[in-house]
């Protein structure tokens, strides 16, 4: 099976391309500090380039996976909607898969970190991050040994001072929370809250901090992919557009 996987959950374009022999190949864009991100014209193009090193076309692709959230919003409704549309237009199987859980997939399986638990966390703007846990689980993905982590505690939006409620749901499983590690850009951005909860932090150049197409597609391949029928963006919470709708009419109530 042929999977062409992308996720638009963060600011940075990242596609893989997962062959049927389970070799993957991927490509990204990050946008420079200041730059808007580059998922309306960036996603088809670097998807053209991978089908065409691997001598294939879009023609070829049985199934699109595409990461959905929780991220920005923006991005999300961009990548849900390519998805939809291009597994439409190609008939291939469309899946959606946790970005947060695809950021787990590096750190749970690396042997430079072997953490006993990984915590997913992703900028989410107004001081919160969307944070979720996970650790190693037991069932291989298609054709790989590396197992697919097992969701602990689902994302949430939280603030900083609110990450120990991540650890307490886990304790309350019966889970350890010793030998934690946290990937992702709001983990970078929040190190010394997560510090102080006993969990490391790689350095900020480290790729664990990075959403990678490779592992949508394993994700995809694995089984633990949404239906086609439930491919929908996961805010997890409302949009700042729609909230600032809604305070303007309250305050335009008030005036009156």
């Amino acid at each position: 099976m042929i999977v062409l996987g992308f996720d638009t959950s963060t600011p940075a374009s990242a596609i893989g391309l997962r062959l049927p022999d389970g070799a993957t190949l991927h490509a990204r864009d990050d946008p420079a500090r200041g730059e808007r991100p580059g998922h309306a014209t960036r996603l088809l193009p670097l998807a053209a380039g991978l089908l065409a090193q691997a001598g294939l076309r879009f023609a070829d692709v049985d199934r699109i996976a595409v990461g959905v959230g929780p991220g920005t919003f923006t991005g999300l409704r961009i990548g849900v909607a390519s998805a939809r549309g291009l597994a439409q237009a190609l008939q291939a199987d469309l899946v959606g898969v946790s970005s947060p859980q695809a950021l787990a997939v590096a750190a749970a399986s690396g042997e430079a970190v072997a953490p006993r638990g990984v915590l997913a966390v992703i900028d989410a703007r107004r001081g919160e991050a969307f944070a979720a846990a996970y650790t190693a689980g037991d069932e291989p993905t298609v054709e790989h040994d590396s197992p697919v982590p097992r969701e602990l505690v689902p994302p949430r939006a939280l603030a900083p001072a609110e990450f120990g409620e991540i650890l307490e749901a886990v304790k309350a499983n019966g889970d350890s929370v010793m030998g934690w590690v946290a990937v992702g850009s709001g983990a970078m951005l929040y190190r010394d809250a997560l510090h102080a909860l006993g969990i490391s932090v790689p350095a900020d150049d480290s790729p664990l901090h990075r959403v990678n197409g490779e592992a949508i597609c394993a994700l995809a391949a694995s089984g633990v992919a949404q239906a086609i029928d439930t491919v929908l963006p996961d805010y997890r919470r409302r949009p700042d557009a729609e909230l600032a709708l809604e305070h303007a009419a309250a305050s335009g109530g008030a005036d009156t």
